[in-house]
């Protein structure tokens, strides 16, 4: 299950509903070995795509050394589909490089007739989806 607060969630939301038509995406690093997303980045999407998201390998590069700095880990990693429901593409499985993260997904198309989004959070370990609950909590 992934467990992050309600500020962690609403940055999320609001950095996808920002960058719509385009996908929007980033990281929430937290301290290594707790799980515990913590600090929401916001990331380029150096695509600037409504139908795609990749980050700029300099970002990420420059992302990767600041955490390795900070002894955190990327918790979760997350990005927009913005005419589709939140579920991940073959695209998105293939890019699934760290298993023990949140792969979270929000989607700004109505897809569902509940709502304008769909916030859904996924593992992605050997090419193999699993869907997980989510939990919003004030604090930890």
């Amino acid at each position: 299950m992934l467990t992050l607060t309600q500020a962690v969630y609403d940055q999320i939301v609001a950095h996808a509903r920002k960058d719509h038509p385009d996908e929007a995406c980033g990281v929430v690093a937290g301290p290594a070995g707790t799980g515990r997303p913590e600090r929401f980045i916001p990331m380029l999407n150096a695509a600037r795509s409504p139908t795609f998201y990749e980050f700029d390998s300099k970002d990420l590069l420059k992302l990767y050394r600041e955490m390795d700095d900070r002894d955190e880990e990327p918790v979760i990693v997350y990005h927009s589909h913005t005419a589709t429901e939140a579920y991940p593409s073959r695209t998105d499985v293939t890019y699934a490089n760290e298993p023990a993260a949140h792969y979270v997904l929000v989607s700004t198309a109505d897809t569902d007739g509940l709502g304008e989004f769909q916030f859904r959070s996924y593992r992605i370990v050997d090419g193999v989806i699993t869907e997980e609950a989510v939990e919003v909590v004030e604090a930890y």
